[in-house]
């Protein structure tokens, strides 16, 4: 009781300060048409306006120059240049309308800026002025989105043409484990209520199906370069995201059911170390890391590049560490590698 009376009483003292300070503001003696702004207000606005203005396109440029160093290298799938491309157009496009309304939109707050004795004219409508402001940005845009929408479609063709590469990704707080659909290529049945810690079954394989006893699980991903692979992803507890950025893929994994993507690696690791956009970046990488070596901040191995397979649905506290590494090589390389491996039914016999 006495505390509810004491918030009561702070309550109602926080209220008469309120009161006061209104009553303080009416009794002061206000200058009137203080905050009107003047003549040489408005030219200098005008002017600060314009300031802006350059500095925006300052800004823009030195982004251009300074950054993009930083982007990706060239995309390592056979649909990523399509894709980069039509990146590209839509870049330029917004950049080109960017910079032409930017200008207008100063430039004309400059010209009709607050003037005394000058009255401004309204102007309803105008028809023509709206048709032409309306018509092309649809135009444009139905482009980009039917060219999108086309692409996304080419991208999105999963089928089983051309022998595709089956291999399941699988998505658990905070770690990935891809599984292979070994010599048949065909992933056996799966579910997360057959999970068995116990017996290292910790995909949920179901041990009753054929098919997967000659799957093989692993924790890093192989992809033999120019074969399609067809990727089945799936999730034991939240929303992920698998996101191969070199190759410009990405998808959902969803908890409960299977999302699918499909894209054909053209270059293997090798080959992206010797790329010069590449080798620049690990010089630079390993630069910064030597630095840091020095100060004693960072005593780690030098970088070297490697494809990456991210989450980017942020997915709980260790998201940031959510990560596997992806090795594109020949085929009689991954052959040798996936001979190497032990099958779902040898890692489930009991050791000797």
């Amino acid at each position: 009781m006495t505390a509810l009376l004491t918030i009561i009483v702070l309550v109602l003292v926080a209220i008469a300060i309120w009161q006061m300070t209104k009553i303080f503001e009416l009794s002061q003696v206000r200058t009137m048409n203080s905050q009107i702004a003047n003549d040489t207000d408005n030219k200098n606005n005008g002017y600060l306006l314009f300031a802006f203005l350059i500095f925006i396109y300052g800004i823009t440029i030195f982004s251009f120059w300074k950054y993009t160093k930083f982007l990706l290298p060239e995309a390592a799938s056979e649909h990523g240049g399509g894709y980069d491309y039509l990146m590209l157009i839509s870049f330029v496009i917004i950049f080109i309308v960017q910079t032409i309304t930017q200008a207008l939109l100063h430039y004309f707050g400059y010209k009709y800026r607050g003037v005394e004795g000058k009255k401004a004219l309204f102007f309803a409508d105008n028809n023509m002025l709206e048709a032409v402001w309306t018509i092309i940005p649809v135009i444009v845009l139905a482009g980009l989105i039917l060219w999108g929408l086309y692409t996304w479609t080419n991208i999105m063709d999963i089928n089983d043409e051309d022998d595709p590469l089956i291999v399941e990704l699988y998505a658990q707080q905070f770690n990935w484990t891809a599984r292979y659909g070994g010599d048949d290529n065909v992933l056996g049945d799966a579910s997360v209520r057959m999970i068995d810690i116990d017996k290292a079954n910790v995909l949920g394989l179901d041990e009753a199906d054929p098919n997967a006893s000659d799957d093989i699980i692993v924790k890093e991903l192989h992809l033999p370069v120019g074969r399609k692979v067809n990727f089945k992803m799936r999730s034991q507890d939240v929303l992920h995201s698998a996101y191969m950025p070199h190759f410009r893929a990405q998808m959902n994994c969803v908890p409960g059911m299977i999302t699918q993507f499909s894209f054909t690696p053209i270059t293997t690791t090798e080959e992206m170390r010797r790329n010069p956009d590449v080798v620049d970046k690990v010089k630079r990488t390993n630069k910064l890391r030597a630095q840091r070596a020095a100060n004693g901040e960072d005593n780690s191995d030098p970088w070297e590049f490697d494809y990456i397979l991210l989450c980017n649905k942020i997915c709980g506290k260790s998201h940031y560490n959510m990560q596997m590494k992806i090795i594109v090589e020949t085929q009689e390389e991954y052959d040798k590698w996936m001979a190497e491996q032990k099958t779902f039914k040898e890692t489930m016999q009991p050791a000797p």
